[in-house]
């Protein structure tokens, strides 16, 4: 694909095969936007796990210290007797048998689905739409409970749902371009440290293979794993 003038100027900003420190990442990252609206900041870290692997198939939440910049439609799928508490929680949609239905139609405009335990049994007949947009409650990632109206919040205050995908790669939202670099930085940062802590003992070898960073249609910049303190 041919390259714009204006896409050749900034990737000519990146070094190719130059790893960047973090916080020079996300300071750079501001200069190799191009899109007029304000554009995702995404990570995309490999990790030494083979997925197909039951005890490395990696799954997750974290709680963003500034959240993803995105406001989260939740819904939340219960019995009467917990509508209240996820309405007063701050949840976009709540009830059951009509949202199962209106699933089952094709409606998918949601980004998150909380479900209490005594509801799952009726989600059956919308797994296989559900699934793949990784919608499915599942308590891995703490969307099924009966504490409705605090995952609801959560969900709403920044927390983010991760899983490493069939390469074996993790990604995630860390942020917006509006965002200060401190801001991208400190939840990149938030996001890698809770993956180092869920590294499976079966895991050999080079746990963080590569970490790249990249807002809507910009160069990937490669960091430098070995700078972040922690890791």
């Amino acid at each position: 694909m041919k390259l714009t003038k204006k896409r050749k100027e900034v990737a000519g900003k990146v070094e190719i095969g130059k790893l960047y420190q973090l916080a020079e990442a996300a300071t750079l990252l501001k200069e190799v936007t191009t899109v007029k609206f304000d554009a995702s900041v995404d990570v995309h870290i490999r990790l030494g796990v083979d997925p197909r692997k039951p005890d490395q198939a990696l799954r997750g939440t974290v709680t963003l210290p500034h959240g993803t910049g995105k406001t989260k439609r939740v819904l939340v799928l219960c019995s009467p007797d917990k509508e209240q508490e996820a309405k007063d929680a701050g949840a976009d949609y709540v009830g059951l048998d009509e949202y199962i239905d209106k699933i089952a139609g094709g409606w998918t405009d949601i980004d998150v689905i909380v479900a209490t335990p005594n509801v799952m049994a009726k989600l059956g007949k919308i797994g296989r739409i559900l699934g793949p947009r990784g919608l499915m409650p599942n308590p891995k990632t703490g969307t099924i409970t009966l504490n409705v109206g605090a995952v609801v919040k959560e969900v709403k205050g920044g927390k983010i749902a991760f899983r490493v995908d069939k390469y074996g790669i993790v990604h995630a939202s860390v942020g917006r371009v509006s965002f200060s670099p401190t801001m991208v930085a400190e939840n990149a940062s938030e996001l890698l440290h809770a993956l180092s802590k869920m590294k499976p003992a079966a895991a050999k070898g080079i746990y963080f293979k590569s970490l790249y960073m990249a807002s809507t249609m910009s160069p990937g910049i490669a960091i430098d794993i070995k700078s972040i303190k922690g890791l």
